[in-house]
């Protein structure tokens, strides 16, 4: 026969073994961002970190042709941010591969550069899209920290049953607390208003006010003070493109073959973009046994 121990020991004890037992399979203590270790970040929201990206994969602003108008929009308002004087959230949008994400990892470089020494350099944090939900925690932790951030998403755009970008509405201009002062939000897209065409169209014509029956998600866009907009190149800025990195690399190569050259690589792409451009300089590159480096 057996008997169950009772009294104030025994409570004590089991409670300490619950405590303990809790401990074990809670989640470990939050990292406090070290915005120190690095000028660039990824944004992991599983465990609501910063990794720090020790190179960044970016090309330098000059070797940026057929973009000059936003791009000077882009350099100003960064700059005006790194001043600590006030700047917009800016949407980059539209044509593919005419450079909208190297230009902010062009210009966030280049801002730096130009930094006074002894300045706090300005940091780039990628936020993924299928993240987004998490931007309050990722701006929670900015907004006590000394350092200015560009807060930046690539190829940003939601589904029609996505609803993610409130969570974007809530940090750009709303909410309680709203967008830390030492944080601006930087974004690329296709669409000009974040939600595909049909979307829209289908939402007009099914709802009976249809001019309120899209205001919600349509209004996202109004958050982004910037709208710079990209297009297709032209086939002299799409050469001018090329001749920029040729220089830049120092590739010997006789105009009129690199002109017929560049033109039969876009030709059979279907497009002239510079993404096509830098696609046809690292093809040449190796041909002729060249590494680009510079």
């Amino acid at each position: 026969m057996t008997t169950t121990e009772t009294g104030p020991d025994h409570t004590l004890a089991t409670l300490l073994r619950i405590a303990e037992a809790l401990e074990r399979i809670a989640p470990p203590p939050r990292r406090a961002a070290d915005l120190k270790a690095a000028d660039a970040f990824v944004w992991q929201a599983a465990g609501s970190e910063l990794v720090p990206v020790p190179k960044v994969n970016r090309v330098a602003l000059s070797l940026l042709r057929g973009v000059d108008r936003v791009r000077d929009t882009l350099a100003e308002n960064t700059e005006r941010f790194a001043k600590g004087l006030p700047a917009n959230n800016v949407l980059l949008w539209g044509a593919r591969g005419m450079g909208k994400s190297s230009l902010v990892k062009a210009v966030h470089a280049d801002t730096n550069q130009q930094l006074p020494k002894g300045e706090l350099p300005l940091k780039l944090i990628e936020i993924h899209r299928e993240d987004i939900e998490s931007l309050p925690a990722l701006m929670g932790q900015l907004r006590a920290d000394p350092h200015r951030a560009i807060v930046f998403c690539d190829d940003l755009s939601f589904d029609s049953d996505d609803t993610s970008y409130k969570s974007l509405k809530a940090v750009l201009d709303g909410g309680v607390e709203g967008r830390p002062d030492n944080v601006v939000f930087y974004a690329t897209s296709n669409r000009r208003h974040l939600l595909p065409r049909d979307m829209m169209d289908n939402e007009r014509s099914t709802s009976i006010n249809p001019g309120e029956a899209i205001e919600e998600k349509v209004s996202l866009s109004d958050r982004f003070g910037l709208w710079l907009g990209f297009h297709k190149c032209s086939q002299d800025e799409y050469l001018e493109m090329i001749d920029g990195y040729v220089g830049h690399f120092g590739l010997k190569v006789e105009p009129e073959e690199l002109r017929r050259d560049a033109l039969e690589w876009a030709t059979t792409r279907g497009s002239r973009s510079g993404r096509t451009a830098w696609q046809y300089i690292q093809d040449l590159a190796g041909r002729m046994g060249k590494k680009l480096e510079g």
